[in-house]
């Protein structure tokens, strides 16, 4: 009898302490983009670096329609975490720039670390005869996904060159996978692609299709950046994609943002466990050579565009790194 009663309190004690530790566990679901781009990848390969490390987190990923819907989602606690362009992120948490947040600021958004410089892509078919932007008047663009960045910075980069999306011949919408693949069969006659460089989908269109890379002319990049600061010059070198020469390229941040929301030791531990004890397999095992080619913690604060979580503040002062003023979270 006596045993009987011992081994019931084992197990209702053994049942109690499971509770607990699964209550005590933080679950993070990290929204991404399209599963042709770059921010997929990094999201999966950071759930998967988190999971394995054996810390009271489990992450995953989710393919999203990209910056905008995960600023969103992160604000509304659909998300914990997402992949975002730091200018995307700027207009989310000030309510301004994208219809989707003006004058609805996500006032909860906050920065963990800039990964990656993202670079705006054009490409055209050569039997296109598109040698500039202002040549795509009266052409089929894709011109990003509905509330995506890219869409929002093909209007900027548009802006710059006294045009609108309205004077395209079909302004086409949808994933970038799909369009790369409108691109290659010559549906469409150009398109715009925010993303890192090297990017698979546009590799595996480059082999198979006439595509080439437009540049845009340092005089309107200097122009955009007076207006956008978050927009720089980038060179892409000749190689980068096979067939094709080098271009100049105008180019901002790949960031990972979060919630106010989270505890401040659950974002500590998912940064110090992949960007600290497991940095090997950061940038070797993560599908995403921007990573490994761009992202130090010494870099990881510049181009911050919204305040840090304060998990993130406690993992940058720990590695000594500093923080603007303007990065600190409000008090």
């Amino acid at each position: 009898m006596f045993s009987r009663i011992l081994k019931t309190l084992v197990v209702a004690t053994l049942v109690f302490g499971c509770a607990q530790l699964a209550s005590a566990r933080t679950f993070i679901t990290i929204g991404s983009g399209s599963t042709t781009g770059l921010y997929y990848p990094t999201a999966v390969g950071m759930a998967k670096i988190v999971n394995e490390a054996g810390i009271d987190i489990r992450a995953n990923a989710r393919s999203t329609g990209g910056s905008v819907f995960n600023d969103r989602a992160v604000g509304a606690g659909q998300l914990q975490m997402g992949v975002s362009q730091n200018n995307v992120a700027y207009y989310a948490y000030n309510g301004s720039g994208v219809e989707a947040f003006k004058d609805k600021p996500i006032e909860n958004l906050r920065g963990v670390a800039v990964l990656y410089p993202e670079t705006i892509q054009v490409l055209a078919r050569k039997d296109a005869d598109i040698d500039s932007l202002d040549d795509m008047k009266g052409k089929r663009v894709y011109v990003g996904d509905i509330g995506s960045g890219t869409e929002q910075d093909v209007k900027n980069l548009f802006g710059a060159f006294d045009m609108s999306i309205d004077d395209l011949k079909a302004p086409v919408r949808g994933s970038a996978g799909s369009a790369v693949g409108l691109l290659r069969d010559g549906q469409i006659d150009a398109m715009f692609y925010t993303v890192g460089l090297g990017a698979s989908a546009i590799t595996e269109a480059a082999q198979t299709a006439p595509i080439e890379l437009v540049s845009i002319s340092p005089e309107k990049i200097e122009a955009l950046n007076a207006k956008y600061p978050f927009y720089t010059q980038i060179d892409i070198p000749e190689g980068t994609y096979p067939d094709m020469g080098a271009a100049t390229a105008v180019t901002l941040k790949a960031m990972l943002v979060t919630s106010s929301e989270l505890p401040e030791e659950a974002i500590y531990q998912f940064m110090n466990t992949v960007f600290n004890e497991n940095k090997d397999a950061f940038y070797n095992d993560i599908q995403n050579p921007n990573l490994k080619k761009y992202f130090t913690l010494d870099s990881a604060l510049e181009g911050m565009s919204i305040p840090l979580h304060k998990g993130a503040v406690k993992f940058f002062k720990e590695q000594g790194i500093e923080i603007k003023d303007s990065q600190m979270p409000p008090s």
